[in-house]
């Protein structure tokens, strides 16, 4: 059961249109209806004005690739009933060029995720995570041949041996590790500041189930013997491939040794402890729009307010 209820993209906002997408001159029609709509991506990077993802006319957009997100389900940025596709361009390109505002400006998911609707962040998300599968699945991984794009962006396909070859997603688990006092375990990484702190995770490998991966990158990253795991929710997090999956995880142990590697320290906090390193600066935890941040404040069992 999925207890994240307060994640924002527990509820899909658009309908990817498995089914129209594989029409031959779907995506052709689309692009020359001046009522579609584009959403430009450019390593990463969107066009915002105004605190809001600038979405180009289709028939005036052109890039090096172009893909169908789908159709807008509910009334956000775009009206319901929007038909939206990523463009992605080789360089972000004046915005006076594409027809934006001059003021319109590049910016990467990091830097706009905490003010974007919940319907706006699905759309960049899912514009970011086929266009970099894109990016590095150019040719067959069977005979080397360079592939061609079908289903609106959504196949690609071998010319020599007629394979065809989807989107790929690499799973990672990402835990809140509890004590038997009920405390929470964080870690923080070697290339971090001092005082960040987050949950621990770490990518599933071939052959492992997702709750095998949970008790071997905790016993790996911190020491830790892992009894208990219960699935919490999901986040898609496509820079560049990755789906995370949140667990809580239970612990009869007290110490915890940080591997050095990945995770540089270790350490053990009691709720009031926690709401008073994050309260007076001693400690930052992970941003909101992150599941890191559901986790923690799921064990802590209700919103903790980051300093000002």
């Amino acid at each position: 059961m999925t207890l994240t209820e307060a994640l924002s993209w527990q509820q899909s906002l658009i309908d990817r249109g498995n089914e129209r997408r594989q029409q031959a001159d779907f995506l052709a029609s689309l692009s020359a209806d001046p009522a579609s709509k584009v959403l430009p991506i450019s390593h990463g990077k969107t066009l915002m004005y105004q605190g809001k993802p600038y979405y180009l006319d289709a028939a005036t957009s052109h890039g090096r690739l172009t893909v169908y997100l789908g159709l807008t389900t509910q009334e956000a940025t775009l009206p319901a009933g929007t038909e939206l596709l990523a463009v992605e361009l080789e360089e972000e390109v004046a915005p006076e060029k594409l027809g934006a505002p001059a003021e319109a400006r590049w910016l990467g998911f990091r830097q706009i995720a905490a003010e974007l609707s919940p319907a706006d962040s699905q759309y960049l998300i899912e514009a970011n995570a086929i266009v970099n599968w894109h990016r590095v699945h150019t040719h067959c991984p069977r005979c080397g041949a360079a592939t061609k794009i079908e289903a609106s962006g959504w196949v690609r396909r071998c010319p020599e041996d007629n394979s065809e070859h989807f989107p790929r997603t690499d799973p990672a688990i990402i835990v809140a590790v509890v004590g038997q006092d009920d405390r929470l375990l964080l870690g923080g990484g070697a290339g971090w500041e001092e005082h960040r702190y987050s949950t621990l995770a770490g990518f599933v490998e071939p052959g492992e189930s997702l709750e095998q991966a949970v008790v071997r990158e905790i016993s790996e990253e911190v020491g830790v013997h892992i009894h208990r795991v219960n699935y919490l929710g999901s986040q898609s997090w496509p820079f560049p491939a990755s789906l995370m999956l949140g667990f809580i995880a239970y612990t009869d142990d007290r110490e915890a040794k940080p591997d050095g590697v990945e995770v540089t320290r270790a350490r053990w906090f009691d709720r009031a402890e926690l709401l008073s390193a994050v309260t007076t600066g001693e400690v930052a935890i992970s941003p909101r729009i992150s599941i890191a941040r559901s986790l923690i404040e799921h064990w802590y069992g209700e919103r903790i307010e980051d300093v000002p």
